[in-house]
Formats: structure tokens, sequence, C-alpha cells
């Protein structure tokens, strides 16, 4: 499970001055730096959260696996780097002030990570700023992710099961990169392999259009106050998916979101249209969430 961008929250006024060595910034170090660690050892490892900071075997494996830990350290924290970068370029380029990203290590999570998030002052940018900020991060992690999500696939070994579950973009390239695997079989988890997986994860998570998520931000861009009925509608769906399926890992994710808030905050020029492109490209990127997100993303941990 991965947290929600939430770059929508206010920053201080002059916080774009800020000292070069400001508390935040070295809150920002000491984070990637942190987040750096768990990913590595997460690789090391080889994703088995059970194994990381309780198992006295974890010495043992990163010692063993040091080159895997270092191939995932790096392969997804340029993901989720290029993701944040989207977000922070693309506000600054509007003028809108908006902090580096702050990683956010989980050691006891398989992915070593629950990905990362941005200050800005959201409510400074009209429809048209907020969409462009909003779509820039998937979309720059994408263009990140998936390459590399197909050099695993190239490189992966044969296997009869794979536990981490293949959402539809990553089925159709598998068949793509893999025409050799016969039926029945599939490819085993590598380090690129599993870095592009959790960048899928985390696009297809945050392009849902609820609030503060990714979606959320493009939704209201797109459909202005109306969006808040989608919000309320796609949390309702959620709540029922969880319910009917037992998928209870999600809970936790509904109750963030709830709090966080399902409707989203006013914009300026609330009443503006974001133009005829970024309305029809809006709709478009709803279909992100369908083939990049998995309900239920591990089948056999």
């Amino acid at each position: 499970m991965t947290m929600p961008h939430a770059f929508h929250e206010p920053i201080p006024a002059g916080a774009a001055a800020r000292p070069r060595h400001s508390p935040g910034v070295r809150l920002q170090c000491l984070l990637l730096v942190l987040t750096a660690a768990t990913t590595f050892a997460a690789g090391a490892v080889g994703w088995q959260p059970m194994l990381l900071g309780i198992d006295d075997a974890i010495g043992a494996s990163i010692g063993l696996h040091w080159r895997r830990g270092l191939a995932y350290m790096a392969a997804v924290m340029t993901v989720l780097g290029a993701h944040e970068a989207g977000h922070v370029v693309a506000a600054r380029f509007h003028g809108i002030p908006a902090t580096l990203p702050y990683f956010i290590p989980m050691p006891v999570l398989l992915t070593g990570t629950l990905g990362a998030v941005i200050g800005m002052e959201g409510s400074r940018a009209n429809r048209r700023q907020l969409f462009d900020i909003a779509l820039a991060g998937p979309v720059a992690g994408l263009v990140v992710a998936l390459p590399l999500l197909a050099l695993g696939m190239w490189h992966a070994d044969r296997a009869s099961d794979n536990p981490f579950a293949l959402p539809l973009v990553a089925q159709w390239l598998l068949g793509l990169v893999r025409p050799d695997l016969p039926a029945g079989e599939t490819i085993a988890p590598n380090a690129l392999f599993m870095a592009g997986w959790v960048g899928l994860l985390v696009t297809g998570l945050n392009m849902i259009p609820i609030s503060q998520l990714d979606g959320g931000h493009v939704a209201h861009a797109v459909l202005g106050r109306r969006g808040n009925w989608l919000a309320r509608a796609t949390l309702l769906a959620a709540m029922a998916l969880v319910i009917v399926r037992g998928q209870y890992n999600w809970v936790a994710m509904l109750v963030v979101v709830t709090l966080i808030g399902v409707d989203h905050p006013p914009v300026r020029d609330e009443d503006r249209s974001p133009g005829p492109v970024r309305t029809f490209l809006g709709w478009c990127s709803f279909l992100i969430p369908i083939v990049t997100f998995m309900p239920e993303p591990l089948v056999g941990l």
C-alpha cells in the first residue's frame, strides 16, 4: 500500500526562499537516506516484508543479495522521484510554490516505502494549472516505470507462479516482451520488474478520482465542484468492493482518504473551465487506474 500524494497542502509564505540547510531540507535529506536504506533492504531480502526488522536472517540475506538490493533501490527511487519531480516541475512552471519531495520509508512493507509527498499552495492554482500539476506526476512516473518493467520482464527467469499480481497494462507488456513463455508459466520477480510494478501500483492508486489523490485533482480540474460527486461515488464503490471481496488490506487507506477529506478544496477561478484539450485528456486519464491498479496486489504472499 502506498500513501496518496498530498501535494495540495499549504506551505508557509516564503518557503521557496528558505535557507539551503533549513529544517525542511534536512528532514527531506534524512527521509531520502532512510528510504534508500529501507528500499535497499527490501530488494536484498527479496520483497518479503516479514524479514525486515524482525528476522535474524536479514543480515545474511542482505550480504548475499546486496546487488539486487542496490538495483531495486536505485530503480524504485528513480520511479518515485520522477513522479514527484513531475508535480514539482509543473507547479514551479506555473509559479505555484512547491516543496521538494518527502520520501516515506517503511521497513516492514515489502516495497520498503510508502511513496512520497510534496507540499504545495494548491489554493493559488486555477483549474488549468491544477490539471497540469496533477497529471504531470503520474505521466512522469509511467515514463520511467514502464521501460523498467519491460526490462525486468525481458531479463526475468521463468517461473510457475508470481506472487505479485499484474495489472492489465503489465499483462499486455508481458505478452509483447516475452512471447516465449509457454501457457501456464510466468516470470520470477527481479529488481527492475519490482520497481516498475511499484510504479504502476503507485500510479494506479493515485489516479483514483478522490479528493487529494492525483485523480481527485484531475477530476476537480475537469469537472469543477461536480467532481465531488464522482469522488463520493468512487469512495462508496471502493468501500463496497472491500466488503464484498474481503480485501481488508485497503481499509487503512480508505480511512486515511476519508480523514483527509473526500471533497476537493476550492481553487482559484473555480468556475473557469480548463479548456477542451485538457478536458479531453482528463477524461482519457481516468483509464489509467483501470489499466495500472491492482485491487489485490499480492496473490501468493
